[in-house]
């Protein structure tokens, strides 16, 4: 036990001290120190997964790091198929897609066609061989993409690309509330959560800043058919970029018994319900609780408070 205690803390200091070639060594002697003492094949992710609350028939929203994924006895295919196999056919799988990192804005500045069928998705590798996948349809959304997989897919995507804004009723996102989903975070904390910009569509009324830039965008997209289009949206403000902050709502959840946490190997994993995310964040904001760092918008300071 102290030797498991202390690998990490001394991980982090020999990285800093040591020449490259020992750095490479020791990530080698991690590596395999995790492969013999916390590895898990792809039975076990299915059953961690079952442990956590994920059913057949669930309509399931996946955030992941295959990084985190040490001691995995498969590859990025097997850890889908895992995830396939505990929501069944009945199920739906939906992993996002969005070709940036970032801000959207920043994004859209570079003038791009986001292409459907060849546009990386930079969520992740797990992302990147899902959209790939076979029965995998992919929403056409220039920014907020989404790729779907199971019984619900092509009524989940039809008409993403022509909604006034990226994530609200009329999208994927607003789809996985009325459904009931269920959102995945596999090796990756709930700041990834990209559901949560739909919960910000239907808070703007009551936010004491601007959500979106005051300007429409035109965007382009080019489909399955190889035929070029453009979508008029509103996209997020770029004031908010990297000041969101989560941490309130998960204390939250967490309060209200709604945070679900599992391990597999090493990997963590948290199983949220988006209908409680939902309630959460909107009492939250009945109490003036809003899920970002203090900014300076518009010549105000919004006041940010955490429970």
């Amino acid at each position: 036990m102290q030797i498991a205690a202390l690998r990490h803390p001394l991980a982090t200091v020999a990285s800093r001290v040591l020449p490259s070639g020992a750095k490479m060594g020791l990530k080698r002697l991690q590596r395999a120190y995790v492969r013999t003492f916390w590895a898990f094949t792809a039975a076990d992710l299915c059953n961690a997964l079952q442990r956590l609350g994920v059913e057949p028939g669930d309509f399931l929203m996946v955030h992941s790091s295959f990084d985190k994924f040490l001691g995995f006895r498969g590859g990025p295919v097997e850890a889908i198929h895992a995830l396939q196999d505990v929501v069944g056919p009945r199920g739906t799988l939906m992993m996002p897609t969005l070709p940036f990192t970032g801000s959207a804005i920043e994004y859209t500045s570079r003038d791009l066609v986001f292409d459907v069928r060849r546009t990386a998705s930079r969520m992740g590798f797990i992302t990147e061989v899902f959209r790939r996948g076979p029965e995998v349809v992919r929403s056409l959304h220039p920014t907020h993409s989404v790729a779907v997989w199971g019984s619900k897919a092509d009524a989940i995507i039809a008409g993403h690309h022509v909604a006034e804004t990226p994530c609200g009723r009329r999208t994927p996102y607003g789809k996985l509330l009325e459904c009931d989903g269920k959102i995945l975070f596999a090796g990756v904390p709930v700041s990834t959560m990209t559901f949560f910009h739909f919960v910000e569509e239907e808070l703007e009324p009551r936010m004491p800043f601007p959500l979106f830039a005051p300007e429409e965008y035109a965007l382009r997209w080019k489909d399955e058919a190889g035929v070029i289009g453009v979508s008029k949206m509103r996209l997020f403000s770029l004031r908010l970029a990297g000041h969101r902050d989560l941490n309130p709502l998960a204390s939250e959840l967490q309060r209200r018994k709604q945070w679900r946490e599992w391990r597999v190997g090493r990997l963590r994993l948290i199983l949220l319900r988006a209908r409680e995310v939902y309630d959460a964040t909107f009492a939250l904001a009945e109490r003036g609780v809003f899920c970002y760092e203090r900014l300076v918008l518009a010549g105000h300071e919004p006041a940010v408070m955490r429970p």
